[in-house]
């Protein structure tokens, strides 16, 4: 009976002490030094290898080391082995960081004045205040409310959309496509925390950019692939939108010469707005590991249906 991590090799060194420590009776083996793959029962993976179900027939669990699952194709995974989201709590507050960082510096021109100091030109904008500022989240899991939550002590008035009703305090929640012209009408910097799905992706797109007061911004913290790339740099160019954040992009890493590296009114980085902390994640896999095999519900298994 093995575990097998499948992804950034420094931190699964990291992953193999604490494994060591705390699991000393589960053999714990790193891409690609797989030992024997009918002993393979559990893997941990970015990007998941291929032909899953052949190369590893006696799988139990597959968790994804983030908190998206875009990356996997389910039809791949046997019906009967769950999928599980990572909900280590390093994760979120890694994310709660980096969107408020992000917030703030869209709501303080941070991104214009970068693109202004690189041309050499020094100038005040139009000052606005939190409280005139809306920001809308798209997507009220786990990420989103929390985001929200540290969001208030900023005095910002506060929007919410999600497929499905959410109720949350001190935000203003919409559920459910026709309730979207609304939120985004509303909304001044419009956050996506969106998983990545058949009916999300390119949701970023013109159409909804027109929807937003002309003049807003943007920070995209869920996937590459729910945005309109030529759709955005249109937007930006043409003042629908004022300025953009993004850590996502579709493929990563953006290529040599994109518009997005030299683009004045995007500030752009790596991926790294949340990354998954290796001694609560262990623990996290440790305890699904157990409640399975008592044959508990497993907190963040994936929804086949809806893809997260």
């Amino acid at each position: 009976m093995t575990f097998l991590y499948k992804a950034n090799l420094v931190r699964g060194a990291e992953w193999a002490r604490l494994f060591a420590e705390r699991a000393p009776d589960l053999p714990f083996r790193l891409w690609p030094d797989i030992g024997d793959p009918h002993a393979v029962r559990y893997l941990v993976a970015w990007q998941p290898p291929d032909d899953i179900a052949t190369t590893f027939p006696n799988l139990e669990l597959v968790f994804s080391v983030g908190a998206g699952v875009d990356q996997f194709d389910i039809t791949k995974l046997p019906p009967h082995v769950p999928l599980i989201r990572m909900l280590e709590p390093g994760i979120t507050d890694r994310m709660v960081e980096y969107a408020c960082m992000s917030v703030l510096a869209l709501h303080r021109d941070l991104v214009q004045f970068i693109g202004q100091q690189r041309a050499q030109v020094w100038r005040e904008l139009p000052a606005t205040y939190t409280a005139e500022r809306r920001v809308g989240v798209m997507g009220l899991g786990l990420l989103g409310q929390a985001l929200l939550e540290r969001l208030k002590s900023f005095g910002f008035p506060l929007l919410g959309w999600n497929r499905s009703p959410r109720s949350i305090a001190g935000v203003t929640c919409h559920a459910g496509a026709d309730a979207l012209p609304d939120f985004l009408g509303q909304t001044d910097i419009l956050v996506c925390l969106l998983p990545l799905t058949s009916e999300t992706r390119g949701i970023l797109d013109a159409k909804l950019f027109a929807r937003l007061p002309r003049g807003a911004r943007l920070l995209n913290v869920g996937r590459g692939g729910h945005l309109v790339e030529a759709d955005l740099i249109a937007a930006l160019d043409s003042g629908v939108l004022s300025s953009a954040v993004l850590d996502v992009a579709e493929p990563e890493p953006v290529p040599a010469g994109h518009p997005f590296w030299s683009h004045p009114r995007i500030l752009l980085t790596p991926h790294i707005a949340s990354t998954t902390k290796p001694e609560t994640a262990v623990d996290y896999v440790l305890d699904t590991i157990a409640r399975h095999r008592r044959g508990e519900p497993l907190p963040g298994r994936v929804d086949r249906d809806r893809g997260y």
